[in-house]
């Protein structure tokens, strides 16, 4: 399984073990789901940067991908249209270099200082691009995390060790029963 994805797929300033995609391995791990988790996060990368660098990360195979890009577009206040634009063709440029692999794309969500009606565009941009383009929705993968001091590095977006675990139990309940199917 290959997690394209940003600087919270990454685990920018966490060990690479308490990076979300690592603990995610280890709960496959104790669940008896044979599949490896690739992380594939770069810090800072909108989903224009995810797009131009899909290719090269498709260069091996992969039975599950999963797409986490968009936050910072919405950090940047990038147009939701060409986000969506963006987030579309990741997904066909995967289903064209891996056709039988299962295409997941995680929820994001936008600041609320761009107001109601960007945040309310990003939120609907997701379910909108999964249902057309036949990607499976995974929910928003900072759940419970987002917005709660407790769980994140002190810039207030990074999750720390304790949020990591619990991104991590978000992404595996949407996971585990695909990856269970494909066994």
């Amino acid at each position: 399984m290959l997690i394209v994805g940003t600087s919270l797929t990454e685990g920018l300033g966490l060990d690479p073990d308490s990076a979300y995609p690592a603990v995610l391995q280890r709960k496959l791990d104790s669940a008896g789901i044979a599949f490896r988790v690739v992380n594939g996060g770069e810090s800072g990368e909108t989903s224009a940067g995810a797009l131009r660098r899909i290719d090269w990360l498709l260069r091996d195979t992969a039975r599950v991908v999963v797409i986490e890009t968009g936050a910072n577009d919405g950090l940047r206040a990038q147009l939701v249209d060409s986000t969506q634009a963006n987030l579309r063709a990741i997904i066909r440029r995967v289903r064209a270099a891996l056709p039988a692999a299962t295409v997941m794309l995680v929820q994001m969500e936008a600041p609320p200082n761009l107001g109601p009606d960007y945040t309310s565009r990003f939120r609907a941009m997701y379910p909108a691009v999964a249902r057309e383009e036949g990607a499976i929705l995974i929910p928003f993968l900072l759940d419970g995390v987002a917005g709660v001091p407790e769980l994140n590095q002190a810039d207030g977006i990074h999750p720390n060790e304790e949020g990591a675990r619990r991104v991590a139990a978000n992404v595996f309940r949407s996971v585990a029963p695909v990856l269970r199917r494909l066994r």
